[in-house]
């Protein structure tokens, strides 16, 4: 998410926050002259003249801080930053938070929407629908299921999300770190790991304690189709996903590998 954040930043995302929270606002409290402050006559102003703001050398020292990561070259020309800057500097938690979970919900929308579809298609045997066990309207109950999970997962993703973007996994770049022998069996050893400790959960979430509260509306759908991938309840979605993220705050992981084999798995799950 780290990789992610900063190149969201680069191409769209600093341009977005100087439109929402300009730091032209502030820039009277702040007596920062190296651009012109703006009267707050607006109605947006003046609302964002009461949000909560770094102070003047904190903006300062959060503005000057370099980009950990640069835009991809074949996506420079795309990089634009901003005359007026934001109040909200890149390094400032309320914008860190709100872009995590922004791109988060985006993320997941694209994925589930993108991948179902694909796999409804081209691989799910259609007649499967005339089964008597299908039921009325099921890929919509499936689609709006899936829908009324997303929010609940990313907020219980979203403190793992952060710890990764303050710099509390174990993500590394450079793939010699740890030589190429790590790198490939820290991919394998991704996988065991995760598909283990998924085991597991799946079998504590049919405790009749859990299944009733929790694990049984994903067994409703008895013929499944690709849009069931994410249909069940918020808790089941994050419980399965949790191995995921806990593998990075213990285990070190080339950062690009980690990423391509997140989503790698997540397609897995829908087809």
């Amino acid at each position: 998410m780290d990789w992610l954040l900063c190149i969201a930043d680069n191409i769209i995302l600093d341009k977005v926050w100087a439109n929402l929270v300009p730091a032209t606002v502030f820039a009277n409290q702040w007596n920062v002259t190296r651009f012109p402050s703006a009267p707050t006559t607006t109605t947006w102003h003046s609302i964002v003249s009461h949000l909560p703001h770094p102070s003047a050398d904190d903006f300062l020292l959060r503005s000057a801080e370099a980009p950990v990561y640069q835009t991809p070259s074949f996506m420079a020309f795309l990089n634009s930053p901003p005359d007026i800057p934001s109040a909200w500097p890149r390094s400032y938690f309320l914008r860190q938070v709100t872009s995590v979970v922004v791109i988060t919900l985006i993320g997941i929308h694209i994925l589930y929407f993108l991948g179902a579809w694909l796999s409804y298609q081209f691989i799910f045997d259609k007649r499967m629908m005339k089964h008597p066990r299908f039921l009325k309207n099921q890929v919509r109950q499936e689609i709006i299921c899936s829908l009324k999970a997303f929010p609940g997962i990313t907020a219980l993703t979203l403190p793992f999300f952060q710890a990764e973007v303050m710099g509390y996994s174990c993500l590394y770049d450079d793939p010699k770190k740890y030589g190429y022998g790590y790198l490939v069996f820290s991919a394998v050893w991704f996988l065991v790991f995760t598909d283990f400790c998924i085991y597991w959960i799946h079998r504590w979430l049919h405790h009749p304690i859990l299944y009733k509260r929790i694990h049984k509306p994903h067994h409703k759908w008895i013929i499944p189709t690709p849009f069931a991938s994410h249909a069940f309840h918020f808790v089941d979605g994050f419980a399965q996903s949790f191995p995921y993220h806990l593998f990075i705050l213990i285990f070190p992981i080339q950062r690009a590998l980690f990423l391509v084999l997140f989503v790698l798995v997540n397609f897995w799950s829908i087809f």
